[in-house]
């Protein structure tokens, strides 16, 4: 009988403000037995996301300082404060707004697991969007944040997709810093940066349930655009 080696440990961060709408369909629909543990990170949310998460058995932290950075980072400290041989191998990370299809995740997953890539974006731009699912100012935004660091970095990115997927190792050696809207452009700078192997994969996007707190609101388009664009320009 051939031997096949164990199944690696994948976990699940999603940081959540205020989605209480959406984060038990999000979770409803990610495939069963693929992965150990989903953490929901409520970020300091005014509604029930936590109640929700936790009856839909996810694992839920709480992070009261504001910010999709700081979200992120509570739930890798968890992930990381495991003893090393209880630590995931991959983490997954997923938005809790509906806008993703979590049922997708094995699609990210492929190149890791056949060891082709250490991280992995699911891009919104190479797949299909719902009509209005994506504002003209985050169409743009996502156009010339790649463009820029194709120019700068020599990363061919097509998006700045918050579905993504990477080896646990490859976050370590990234170091992982930014604490609200230029979480997502850090991580693949950095990965360009230290030449670790990134692909990207299709993915479908849909209109997320509820207002975005960043595309949704003026001013939460012109901080992440700034944001982002001084996080390109820092890392030169």
């Amino acid at each position: 009988m051939p031997f096949s080696p164990p199944a690696p440990l994948i976990d699940v961060i999603i940081p959540a403000y205020n989605e209480e709408q959406s984060i038990g369909r999000v979770l409803a629909e990610i495939p069963a037995g693929l992965v150990r543990e989903v953490l929901v990170v409520d970020n300091n949310s005014r509604d029930q996301t936590g109640a929700v998460a936790q009856a839909a058995g996810a694992t839920v932290l709480r992070e009261p300082r504001p910010g999709y950075g700081h979200a992120c980072l509570a739930g890798m400290a968890h992930c990381f404060a495991r003893p090393a041989a209880e630590q995931p191998e991959i983490i997954v990370f997923l938005d809790g707004d509906y806008s993703d299809y979590p049922e997708e995740m094995p699609r990210l997953l492929a190149p890791l697991l056949r060891g082709e890539a250490d991280m992995v974006i699911g891009s919104r731009a190479l797949g299909e969007r719902e009509s209005g699912s994506m504002l003209p100012q985050q169409i743009f935004g996502n156009w010339l944040a790649t463009s820029l660091m194709r120019a700068f970095y020599g990363a061919r990115f097509t998006d700045l997709g918050p579905f993504r997927a990477i080896r646990t190792e490859a976050l370590k050696q990234i170091g992982m810093e930014d604490k609200t809207y230029g979480w997502t452009v850090e991580m693949q700078l950095k990965a360009a940066k230290l030449k670790l192997r990134s692909q990207e994969v299709p993915v479908r996007y849909r209109r997320r349930i509820g207002i975005s707190k960043v595309s949704g609101t003026v001013r939460g388009t012109l901080g992440a655009g700034y944001k982002i664009l001084w996080t390109i320009f820092k890392y030169l």
